[in-house]
């Protein structure tokens, strides 16, 4: 089986090839022959119904930055022409891509779309989590002042972050006795129009915030990622330390919870954050943490994934 495969992601110059999941899914399909395209998201545009991108042939090479593609002539193509369509971009997860979730949502599943855009749209990783209370730790979504003093008064020690951001970006940990509360919800006040997520803080961040990778609803490797020191965020973004780990129990019952949510939603590849006993994330937009696993010892997901591509459009 020969497919057509494009890929829409951030600036291929940008990214670092030794631990990008999207680069990891490019040289798997390219291994198995796949036809390899490329072009960043805005490019897209629709026009009578048709959604048509500035696209490149890419090929890709497991080498160090600057050394890790090349690309030919760029030119306009319609998306409906090409079997599959990996959505890949970085969030944050904003208007621009909603809208492209609409977008692409014209194409799929004609042209099969991993993860289905319209079931990303709905389910961004820190609201879909919100479906499965009995697995998370206290959570409070909102905007409202006087709500999230009393939340702070409740539980102690908290963690404020955007209900949106990405890798460990504006995530602020507030102990008891710490004034900031005001000022800082005055700074989100006026950075995010939405609602704050606010959580209490798990003293158990400090052994690993561990990603757990799920392909079509199954568990098949975690990697612990440990906070550097003097930080509340183990995102390997500011420096957390990857290492593979087993999944417990507890863990285990949390993905056969959450597996049929996933699979009724058609999600091929999800990662999730567990803390704990507790789940805190379930990332649906643009996992990561591919290469880090199989550096460590862990299994090929990316063989996974084509895997449950081509059986979806074989």
């Amino acid at each position: 089986m020969t497919l057509k495969v494009a890929v829409q992601m951030d600036p291929i110059e940008t990214i670092t090839p030794l631990g990008d999941s999207t680069f990891a899914m490019m040289l798997e399909a390219q291994a198995r022959g796949h036809e390899l395209a490329y072009y960043v998201p805005q490019s897209l545009a629709l026009r009578d119904n048709v959604v048509s991108a500035n696209l490149a042939p890419v090929e890709v090479f497991d080498k160090p930055k600057g050394e890790h593609f090349t690309l030919g002539e760029f030119a306009r193509g319609d998306l409906a022409e090409y079997d599959v369509l990996l959505m890949r971009q970085d969030p944050p997860f904003d208007m621009n891509y909603i809208t492209l979730t609409h977008m692409l949502e014209r194409l799929h599943p004609r042209t099969y779309v991993v993860n289905p855009p319209a079931h990303v749209r709905n389910a961004p990783e820190k609201i879909l989590v919100t479906e499965f209370p009995q697995l998370m730790p206290p959570t409070l979504v909102t905007r409202d002042r006087e709500m999230i003093r009393d939340f702070r008064r409740e539980h102690g020690n908290i963690i404020l972050k955007p209900l949106y951001g990405n890798g460990g970006a504006g995530v602020f940990l507030l102990q008891e006795g710490d004034q900031n509360l005001a000022s800082l919800i005055e700074l989100f006040e006026t950075n995010f129009p939405e609602p704050f997520m606010v959580q209490k803080y798990l003293p158990d961040v400090r052994k690993g915030d561990k990603r757990i990778i799920l392909i079509d609803g199954e568990p098949v490797a975690g990697l612990n990622r440990i906070p550097a020191d003097g930080e509340a965020r183990s995102n390997m973004h500011v420096g957390g330390r990857p290492e593979l780990s087993e999944l417990t129990e507890r863990e285990r019952e949390i993905c056969a919870t959450i597996g049929p949510a996933l699979k009724q939603r058609d999600m091929i590849f999800v990662g999730i954050d567990v803390i704990g006993d507790y789940l805190t994330e379930i990332n649906v937009t643009s996992p990561t943490g591919i290469r880090e696993i199989k550096r460590f010892g862990g299994p090929d997901i990316s063989v996974m994934i084509w895997d449950a591509i081509e059986k979806r459009v074989g």
